[in-house]
């Protein structure tokens, strides 16, 4: 076999003494190659990206260990092991991702989901506890994860998401057609506000925005800058440009004791605090993420 163009060191087509791979031997291979690669969790990487060529969950894998791989077997995980040495985070070379309890497709198209914001999600739905809010307003969704987990969470709630790009549009469209939430969530091409009907009125607005200085983007681990949509990270106005217009635009779409929650940088909730009660919010809350950081802001109409 060719050898050109692939990581020498993760795996060869057969092991010394011209004994073919068992995927343990892949396994450890690929783990050996991330870890030279400063890949955190090798191991982990590894399992899943052999397990995902081969069609396994990972306890599947485990029964598996001593199984022989086939030459057609072991191209399908190079491929994959080339992208992740490489530096394609570990979502896209998946092709998917968990979150508040969904599988989502995930790729180029829009920002991984991240735990902070599904965090947030959970702080959200247990906020408002049996109050369900019957119409929700997902700004910049992205994959939709958000907009589909509430969805999920509330099966009364009226959900409609916005994006400014059409191609996470579609991303968040796929998704939502393959939880079977396709006529609960309506997805609307939109920058922010701008075709929100000027009539139409919600009990929660939440959203993701970009909130990174360009500073902050250019320091970003290289997956983050190379790989994701800068336009979903970073924000003018050292990182309150999205935020500020939120605010101040998400008032004339609120029910009387509607809400807002919005995902923030930390060190952003001094700022956002005299910002929203500039225009007029009548209660703010700053919320610590699990880590100890300002994460997340709750302001009322």
């Amino acid at each position: 076999m060719p050898r050109h163009g692939r990581p020498e060191t993760t795996m060869s087509e057969t092991a010394q003494g011209g004994r073919p791979l068992s995927v343990l031997e892949v396994i450890r291979k690929s783990s050996d190659f991330f870890a030279a690669k400063g890949i955190e969790s090798p191991r982990l990487n590894a399992e899943l990206l052999v397990g995902q060529s081969l069609g396994l969950k990972r306890m599947q894998l485990y029964l598996q260990f001593e199984r022989v791989l086939a030459e057609p077997e072991l191209a399908k995980i190079r491929q994959l092991v080339r992208r992740r040495g490489l530096g394609e985070p570990l979502q896209y070379v998946l092709g998917e991702a968990e979150f508040h309890g969904l599988k989502l497709k995930v790729d180029r198209r829009a920002l991984i989901p991240r735990p902070e914001t599904e965090w947030m999600v959970h702080t959200v739905v247990e906020r408002a506890g049996t109050a369900h809010p019957a119409a929700v307003l997902d700004l910049g969704t992205g994959t939709g994860a958000i907009a589909l987990a509430l969805a999920t969470a509330w099966p009364g709630a009226c959900v409609t998401a916005v994006d400014l790009s059409g191609e996470a549009l579609a991303l968040a469209t796929e998704n939502a057609q393959a939880l079977g939430l396709g006529t609960r969530v309506s997805l609307v091409q939109s920058d922010w506000f701008s075709q929100v009907p000027a009539e139409a009125r919600f009990d929660l607005v939440v959203a993701n925005p970009p909130y990174l200085s360009a500073e902050e983007t250019e320091k970003a681990p290289a997956e983050v800058r190379e790989h994701e949509p800068a336009a979903a990270l970073t924000a003018g106005d050292g990182g309150l440009a999205d935020l500020r217009h939120i605010l101040k635009g998400a008032l004339r779409h609120l029910n009387p004791g509607g809400w807002i929650a919005l995902e923030t940088g930390p060190g952003q909730h001094a700022e956002l605090r005299q910002i929203a009660g500039e225009y007029g919010w009548t209660r703010f809350e700053s919320l610590r993420d699990l880590a100890g950081r300002d994460r997340c802001v709750l302001a009322w109409a």
